[in-house]
């Protein structure tokens, strides 16, 4: 599929026909749809949840790079200081040079509950991805204090490509609970998931706001 005319300028994210055609499936979804999801949670559907920050895909792809001490470039631009909940889109690609890899995750830190929660739709195939990832953010978000690592029980993908979807669908699940509750310890990720509705979902999010004059 050759990349091609950009469908939406959106904030931080530029969508080209080619990323379309990913959601049209059966195929693997990669960073720029991804990033797009977490720019429109953030701008659109919890804009007023000043307490959640959703990292992109390219960023926690950088921070997965850095020493320990680098880690505040990326983060506190982003006010990461004022956020209680932050969702990192993980995969397992481990080369600095390029996008990709084989496999979505979700990771969230949850500062009121000391803890980080990963919740992985073909369940340990990214555990020790998001260990390492969590152990390399531990030092910077706990300071000394003591925290926990949890793998979260959820819905689990029955094919080899639709983890992105699952990770768009329990980020969105996780952080409405996180809004509404203050924690996510207890939100229930076992429910039913309909991939391909949520594909046509976010496609149908992408042609509205493209209709919207939010192009190049």
């Amino acid at each position: 599929m050759a990349k091609a005319s950009v469908v939406l300028s959106f904030h931080e994210v530029l969508l080209h026909n080619s990323d379309l055609q990913l959601l049209d499936g059966p195929y693997w979804l990669n960073d720029n749809i991804i990033s797009f999801y977490f720019e429109y949670l953030e701008k659109n559907l919890f804009s007023s949840a000043e307490e959640i920050l959703f990292v992109s895909p390219e960023v926690t792809q950088c921070i997965k790079m850095v020493d320990t001490e680098e880690i505040k470039t990326f983060l506190e631009p982003l006010g990461i200081q004022t956020k209680q909940f932050v969702f990192f889109a993980l995969n397992d690609n481990d080369s600095p040079d390029r996008a990709g890899g084989s496999h979505w995750s979700l990771l969230v830190y949850s500062k009121p509950e000391s803890c980080f929660f990963h919740v992985d739709s073909s369940s340990g195939s990214n555990h020790n991805v998001a260990w390492e990832f969590a152990s390399h953010l531990m030092s910077y978000f706990v300071r000394g204090a003591s925290t926990n690592f949890v793998n979260k029980e959820c819905t689990q993908q029955n094919n080899g490509y639709d983890c992105g979807v699952h990770v768009i669908f329990n980020t969105e699940r996780m952080a409405e609970y996180a809004h509404k509750y203050g924690q996510v310890a207890t939100c229930d990720m076992q429910v039913k998931i309909n991939p391909s509705a949520k594909r046509r979902e976010i496609l149908t999010i992408i042609h509205a706001l493209s209709n919207h004059g939010v192009v190049l």
